[in-house]
């Protein structure tokens, strides 16, 4: 292992760390990656942590500063292949390795710098705010999930990658109702009643079924890990039906550690 790759090995594992903090799920069904895949996954999600870690709040001053020098150290180590930021260093080396750009970075940056002005959402700027900060994200691991073994495929199932990640993002906006409202100020579904979160659940399972559907056209390596993740979201919408709306508000809903390794053994399992 020559210096490069050993710093490389490093960043990965820097970004590990990172993932193992805040979501265990995660890490979990990272894991389920094969090895040419999980450092490209890990790098992808490390990254995207520490934005929404700056506009969630863990930034004390001047947050937007901070996601600006972000944008700028990543376009940077995107081009010349390095950073003295373990977290950045990883994501670049990924990006060049996998094949995206600032096509996918700059619409995700977007995104989260509209967290930090929260206003109420018109289906406009909600589209455009679930494509940056979750459905590119989709397409980043799509890439990874490709490199070196179908990447012409790329084109062919970008669609289903997009509705996987909207998907995740709208799960996201209902279980995280209470924080995003009353702690961040953010009315991703503003006037939300009753009615409009069972809509709500639909739009999302929707999304669902339709990315699951691209699971199987993915390299057989990966469905495994892909398939735990939404089959993951998909206890997560059976959960928020059973709380409703006003469970949902009461606190966020979670997955108990003994259902969640369930969920992954049945993924685990589950005839290629």
């Amino acid at each position: 292992m020559d210096s490069s790759e050993r710093y490389l090995h490093a960043a990965v594992a820097a970004s590990a760390v990172v993932i193992r903090e805040y979501s265990t799920s995660f890490s979990l069904a990272a894991r389920m990656m094969p090895r040419r895949v999980r450092r490209h996954i890990t790098s992808i999600y490390g990254l995207v942590r520490v934005a929404d870690e700056i506009v969630d709040g863990a930034c004390p001053t001047d947050p937007r500063a901070h996601l600006d020098a972000l944008e700028v150290s990543v376009e940077a180590a995107m081009a010349d292949g390095f950073s003295a930021d373990l977290v950045v260093h990883a994501f670049a080396a990924t990006a060049r390795t996998t094949g995206f750009g600032t096509e996918l970075t700059r619409p995700f940056f977007a995104s989260m710098r509209a967290d930090l002005t929260p206003a109420p959402h018109t289906p406009e700027s909600l589209a455009a705010y679930i494509h940056g900060s979750a459905e590119v994200v989709g397409l980043m691991c799509l890439r990874a999930y490709l490199v070196g073994v179908a990447p012409s495929d790329y084109e062919r199932l970008a669609p289903d990658a997009l509705r996987l990640g909207a998907a995740f993002q709208k799960v996201n906006f209902l279980r995280d109702l209470t924080d995003d409202e009353l702690r961040l100020g953010r009315a991703y579904l503003p006037e939300l009643t009753q009615q409009a979160f069972d809509g709500a659940l639909d739009d999302a399972a929707a999304d669902l079924a339709a990315g699951r559907a691209g699971i199987a056209q993915l390299p057989r390596d990966v469905q495994r890990g892909v398939r735990a993740a939404a089959d993951l979201y998909e206890e997560l919408v059976r959960r928020l039906r059973s709380a409703g709306l006003d469970g949902a508000r009461s606190g966020r809903i979670r997955v108990p550690a003994p259902a969640k390794a369930s969920v992954l053994a049945r993924s685990v399992l589950a005839p290629r």
